[in-house]
């Protein structure tokens, strides 16, 4: 079957893309395709263009000048060409109106391609309807709208989409907003979908109607990626092309049946358990977390740590979390809204010691707290899903006090985090316990005011921001190192006590988070 530049310009590969002249000739037949890289005069002989040819540019070395343009048009007018597409890229610059002047009088189909078009999809959909016609193109379509729409044969869309994956060659699956497997039909083991959606969470997909699914290329599978919409919830679907037998945009068009026919069978997605029993352990509903520990194929034993961040950019976490994954056999296991990500690491390896996969959690943390606006909350080691369970309430009660008790931090532990929900626990009772421990601060009230806070936040900078480092207390407070330990010397007179001493400093460390605390709630 004959096919012409008209029936080129009907394919997703130019889309948007506008004929500027020889619209007379757009039924001119096309056989070939192929890139136009000539520049200069004395390259034009190399040209060996047909009239059934297709030629693409980008006026490499010409763009900014109009008249080698022309010349170029003129050339490949007299030795034949179907159409000239011209591809600007993201500069999306003008054709001069000469060069349209030009194309239109010698007879050239000139075509303005948009921004967003690529050489190598054009040339793929161009030669797949040369090659292959029509017929080919729909054969994906029509085979597996037979299957998804054979309601006497399948009692339910997964069947059917399932039936459809086998005969035509292809794997789908439906993944949650937070990259969890909700549905999947595998009809070939050459990649763990682990691998694939570890790299498929570090790009960025295009929810906008009729964009081409983005292609990925996992270890030689060739994964198509892209958004839909199920109700109010967003999806994404993945299609794994088995054996490299269909297009971009067939995948795209595969997509697109499958979403219409969730919708005839009313298909509704199971809920997304991964998600749901992190959200379980943060409610605090342990019994459901038990119930969909099974579901979701792990042991409490697994888990190492739990965490909360925020303040860190997506992509860049999306990023570092990848990275944590090849490189340890760590999982993480996580759910995002917003600049918000809650989420634990599971053992997935063989690492038997914990000072291993501790070292590991530490490197990741730190990694994330590259970020100056990134604050982590995380709690470490612990007791299996009931730890994990209590883990997540610590988090969640104390990770916006323990912030104004150290100011200075961007990553919190489980002992930050259990000084300051004991500081919350003593504030919230008051009474005899809180006296006693703001008591110990009374001695810097008879000093005068000034004096008394000089001293006192000299004091609570040692203590609770440099670690009780007089050099790391100088750079906090911007004065003299020897200014901090004439400081640090009165404070002991005063308190008639070496405050660094053993017995001395967890008492000392109370109240003044309590102080802190007070100031920040008051």
């Amino acid at each position: 079957m004959k096919v012409t530049v008209k029936d080129c310009l009907e394919l997703e590969g130019f889309a948007n893309a506008r004929v500027l002249a020889g619209g007379k000739n757009l039924e001119g037949e096309v056989r070939q395709i192929s890139v136009l890289d000539a520049c200069l005069p004395e390259d034009y002989d190399l040209i060996d263009t047909a009239e059934t040819e297709i030629l693409l540019t980008g006026f490499m070395g010409i763009r900014d000048d109009a008249e080698k343009q022309c010349s170029l048009i003129r050339e490949i007018a007299e030795k034949g060409c179907a159409a000239l597409a011209v591809f600007y890229g993201e500069d999306s610059i003008a054709l001069d109106s000469i060069v349209i002047d030009t194309a239109e009088m010698v007879g050239v189909p000139l075509i303005s391609m948009p921004a967003e078009a690529r050489y190598s999809r054009t040339i793929s959909e161009v030669m797949d309807r040369v090659l292959y016609g029509e017929n080919f193109s729909n054969s994906l379509i029509n085979n597996t709208v037979f299957h998804l729409l054979n309601f006497e044969k399948h009692s339910s869309f997964q069947d059917a989409v399932r039936e459809a994956a086998i005969n035509n060659d292809f794997q789908i699956f439906l993944l949650s907003e937070d990259f969890n497997p909700v549905f999947g039909v595998e009809t070939m083991h050459r990649v763990p979908l682990s691998d694939a959606l570890r790299i498929g969470r570090e790009k960025t997909f295009d929810n906008e109607k009729g964009k081409v699914y983005t292609l990925i290329d996992v270890e030689g599978a060739l994964t198509y990626w892209g958004l839909v919409n199920i109700g109010n919830e967003k999806y994404y679907m993945l299609i794994v092309d088995n054996e490299d037998s269909y297009t971009a945009g067939e995948i795209t068009k595969l997509a697109e049946i499958v979403e219409l026919a969730m919708g005839m069978w009313k298909y509704t997605p199971e809920r997304d358990a991964r998600s749901e029993f992190i959200k379980a352990l943060i409610r605090g509903n342990k019994s459901l977390a038990y119930t969909l520990q099974d579901e979701i194929r792990i042991e409490g034993t697994d888990i190492v740590s739990v965490f909360f961040t925020k303040g860190i950019e997506r992509e860049r976490e999306t990023q570092i979390f990848a990275d944590f994954e090849k490189k340890t056999d760590l999982e993480i296991m996580d759910i995002r809204e917003d600049d918000e990500t809650y989420g634990m690491i599971l053992k997935t390896g063989d690492k038997a010691r914990a000072e291993d996969w501790q070292t590991d959690c530490s490197t990741l943390f730190g990694k994330l707290k590259e970020d100056k606006t990134a604050r982590i909350f995380h709690v470490t080691g612990l007791n299996g899903l009931e730890g994990a369970g209590d883990a997540y309430k610590l988090i969640g009660e104390s990770w916006t006090f323990v912030q104004n008790v150290f100011p200075y931090k961007r990553v919190f532990t489980k002992y930050e985090l259990t000084l300051v929900n004991n500081c919350i626990n003593i504030q919230i009772q008051g009474g005899f316990v809180k006296k006693n421990y703001m008591e110990l601060l009374e001695p810097f009230k008879a000093l005068g005011e000034h004096k008394g806070k000089q001293l006192l936040k000299t004091l609570e900078t040692f203590v609770l921001d440099a670690g009780m480092n007089s050099g790391k207390t100088a750079e906090f407070m911007d004065i003299h190192a020897n200014t901090v330990q004439y400081r640090l010397k009165k404070i002991n007179e005063m308190l008639g006590v070496e405050i660094t001493g053993n017995r001395i400093i967890p008492g000392l460390t109370m109240a003044l988070a309590l102080k802190r605390l007070d100031r920040a709630v008051s």
